[in-house]
Parts: C-alpha cells; sequence; structure tokens
C-alpha cells in the first residue's frame, strides 16, 4: 500500500475508533468497516439477520486492504492501551440463535480478530 493511501487509512481508522469510543466506550471490526465507508449500514442489518452466508463478502474492498485496514486497526487498540475483549456474534432471528460468520474462509483466527472488540480500561 502506497505511504499516502496508508496514511489516509489510518486518520479514518482513527476517527471511526474516535467516535465509537465517544459513543459506546469499545471499538470492534464493523466500527471500522463502515468508519471506512466499506460496509453500509443496509448490508450490515441483513448480514445481522443472516441473509448474507459472511461479512466480507459485502465489503466494498478488497480482501488486502481489508486485512491492513484491520491490521492497522489492532496496532492503533494496542498504542491507545484498549484492553482486548472476545465477542460472540450472533444472528438475529425470532428463530434459532446460530453464530454469524465474518469471513469466508472461516478459519478460526479469522474470526477471532473481528469478534474482538477494544474497551477502554475503565469500562473492561
Amino acid at each position: 500500500m502506497k505511504s499516502e493511501n496508508r496514511e489516509k487509512l489510518e486518520g479514518r481508522i482513527q476517527q471511526a475508533m474516535d467516535r465509537a469510543l465517544e459513543q459506546k466506550g469499545y471499538v470492534c471490526a464493523i466500527d471500522i468497516l463502515l468508519g471506512t465507508g466499506w460496509l453500509s449500514e443496509g448490508l450490515l442489518k441483513d448480514w445481522r439477520s443472516g441473509r448474507i452466508a459472511y461479512l466480507e463478502r459485502v465489503v466494498q474492498a478488497s480482501l488486502s486492504k481489508i486485512t491492513s485496514a484491520m491490521l492497522l486497526f489492532r496496532g492503533a487498540a494496542r498504542a491507545r492501551g484498549l484492553n482486548a475483549s472476545e465477542t460472540v456474534y450472533l444472528m438475529k432471528t425470532s428463530g434459532s440463535r446460530r453464530a454469524l460468520r465474518f469471513s469466508k474462509s472461516g478459519e478460526p483466527s479469522i474470526e477471532k480478530a473481528y469478534r474482538t472488540h477494544y474497551v477502554l480500561p475503565k469500562l473492561s
């Protein structure tokens, strides 16, 4: 990734993190995907209701850009001293409670990275 593109992406990630931390006291990968403009609220809702098999399918960025953004996000969370907290994401339906999938591969370490929220220390 070019230096100037990386700097722009870092700025968008920092803004998304600031907004989420101010509003909720924690930040997650979904906040970053929404904040970069790569994910819409409508498609997020469709994924949460189980109409989309995995979240990466509807993110409007290449897998390499998503990977870069997630690495930058996790690095920024650590640099801010945020505490990692793994969260379960379940389908929002009136019926069964099935776990939602983030990645095409379903690889456990990737899924865990997406499920991890970063919490302000005073709230953990």
